[in-house]
């Protein structure tokens, strides 16, 4: 299988997990033509990526927090600042996050607009799981 490069992202930049307003270009999945191999793959990684609970979480703070230091990343989630920096690093390599420092702190910050929206439906299939809701009820167009 191959491996994606640092600088490869994972999506074309039009699609997103969701009918958000920067996709408006998005087609319906059920109207899409059946995934390639190379898409396929392309999936498979992303999903590796966030098939990590310390990266999930990691990424759920700075959706919430708009940007975050690797100190206060380590002290939230009760970790070591070196164990949190590699994971973020993981997450920035796919170019999902950025970072920038700032003397002695680097802050990293979400720059894939999809990020966000593929947590908050992750999140509606666990939770619908376990809620009085009746399940598929996300806000999404299939």
């Amino acid at each position: 299988m191959k491996k994606l490069k640092a600088q490869e992202p994972l999506t074309n930049g039009t699609e997103c997990a969701t009918n958000m307003p920067h996709c408006t270009s998005r087609v319906a999945l059920r109207d899409r033509p059946l995934l390639s191999f190379v898409q396929a793959v392309k999936v498979t990684a992303l999903f590796k990526l966030l098939a990590n609970d310390t990266r999930v979480r990691l990424l759920h703070h700075i959706v919430r927090t708009g940007e975050a230091t690797v100190t206060d990343m380590a002290k939230t989630l009760g970790m070591k600042p070196q164990a949190v920096s590699n994971q973020l690093m993981r997450l920035a390599d796919t170019g999902m996050l950025a970072s920038r420092r700032d003397g002695n702190h680097v802050y990293y910050r979400v720059v894939n607009e999809c990020a966000a929206p593929l947590l908050d439906l992750a999140l509606c299939l666990m939770e619908g799981e376990s809620d009085s809701a009746p399940r598929g009820t996300c806000d999404v167009q299939a």
